[in-house]
């Protein structure tokens, strides 16, 4: 009798063990769930890109130009800590610089000037638009 409670309780332990380490590894995915569905609206075109700190109106506006276009946005720099040029957005992590392969830069300036929060479009010669959340302006770099 003894040792039909003993192996009641071994089993009643080991299902308790069981039930916690699936909540926590159901946790852990939805939570890694969460921050993938937030990159679902662009890509980085390399892993030395840096677009982790974008801020909500940011992502909103890639998300935007990603739903008009049918197409996800391939970032091709966002954050840079020491920006080549003084007061660039990219130094405070509030502007992309994006390309689609496929579509031309007429189609994908179009997308960004309807999405809501837009600030300064850009285009460069080279076939990237960029896209930032400050004061509303538009550019030709070429």
């Amino acid at each position: 009798m003894q040792n039909l409670a003993s192996l009641a309780m071994a089993g009643l332990f080991a299902l308790q063990s069981a039930t916690i380490a699936v909540s926590q590894d159901f946790k852990r995915q939805a939570l890694h769930l969460t921050r993938h569905e937030a990159r679902l609206a662009y890509a980085v075109q390399t892993v030395s890109v840096r677009a982790g700190c974008f801020p909500t109106r940011l992502r909103a506006i890639l998300s935007h130009i990603a739903a008009k276009t049918g197409r996800r946005p391939i970032v091709t720099s966002g954050h840079r800590p020491h920006p080549r040029r003084h007061g660039s957005l990219h130094g405070k992590c509030l502007a992309a610089d994006i390309r689609m392969p496929g579509l031309s830069e007429r189609t994908i300036v179009a997308a960004a000037k309807s999405a809501p929060g837009i600030g300064g479009i850009g285009t460069y010669c080279n076939g990237i638009v960029h896209v930032d959340v400050g004061p509303k302006r538009r550019w030709v770099d070429c």
